[in-house]
């Protein structure tokens, strides 16, 4: 069965949820309830990454992320932490963290790799080009699906140098980072090419951009709550064709397509 992580942002402008958990109360009420629903873990992050968003200085960084995540450890809450600053996810491992989702996959800080050799976390490395504000410039390719496999391979051989066990590394192909939406659903048509790298594969479409095409000609009006179904059909074809793990912030929705698949593929639990 595929691991769906909660996404929990406690930012005032993530794409999806800025704004939505104004303290650290709301936050953890937001990812107990996920963990309630299904969710293998919450992700947190203090950070927006949505294209055109801007940085954030480390101390404010922490001030966001620790007060949650030291809230749902102690709930006995499995926790992502969302960063591309070291500093960052040190401080939430020694509070319990033990998987770290960096969009970067350790280009950002080049500490992180180091990091998650020596504490044994397992690292989430996603395929990455450039900060928030720079990545538009970035989607730039000639063979999409070719470029990304190869450039998460040089991040696996990276990681591995490095010291991080194979079985400690997880691939996310960056939809929506530094790619159109023709790009994105062309990755998507492909990941058994990134299954073929020998790791796990996260994939997070939730509430992305790339559907906003077929919203508009359906409905004519888009909003990323109201993307929710289409990601739980996203969800359906990833679980089918053997995703391992899933970022989502709707947990029922995504967990009932996720039984929807298995259950086609005449898996139960």
């Amino acid at each position: 069965m595929v691991r769906l992580l909660g996404v929990v942002n406690v930012t005032p402008d993530s794409f999806s949820d800025g704004g939505r958990y104004p303290g650290a109360d709301a936050a953890v009420r937001a990812g107990l309830q996920m963990a309630e629903e299904g969710a293998w873990a919450v992700d947190v992050g203090g950070c927006s990454t949505r294209p055109g968003a801007s940085s954030v200085d480390t101390r404010t960084e922490l001030e966001r992320v620790v007060p949650v995540v030291r809230a749902l450890v102690r709930a006995g809450v499995r926790v992502s932490i969302d960063s591309m600053n070291a500093e960052v996810v040190e401080a939430c491992l020694d509070l319990g963290v033990t998987m770290v989702n960096d969009v970067s996959g350790g280009l950002h800080d080049d500490r992180m790799l180091g990091l998650a050799a020596r504490t044994g976390a397992t690292l989430v490395v996603s395929h990455w080009r450039a900060t928030s504000d720079e990545m538009v410039a970035h989607a730039v390719y000639a063979d999409v699906v070719r470029e990304v496999r190869d450039e998460l391979a040089e991040r696996i051989e990276a990681a591995l140098e490095a010291g991080v066990r194979s079985t400690n590394l997880i691939l996310d192909p960056g939809i929506g980072f530094a790619k159109t939406a023709s790009q994105s659903w062309d990755l998507l048509r492909n990941l058994p090419v990134l299954q073929s790298l020998g790791c796990e594969l996260l994939v997070g479409t939730s509430r992305k951009s790339l559907f906003r095409e077929i919203l508009s000609a359906a409905d004519g009006a888009d909003d990323p709550q109201s993307r929710d179904d289409l990601t739980a059909a996203s969800t359906a074809i990833a679980s089918f064709i053997g995703v391992d793990y899933l970022r989502v912030h709707n947990i029922p929705a995504n967990r009932r397509a996720a039984e929807v698949a298995m259950r086609w593929r005449g898996v139960t639990r």
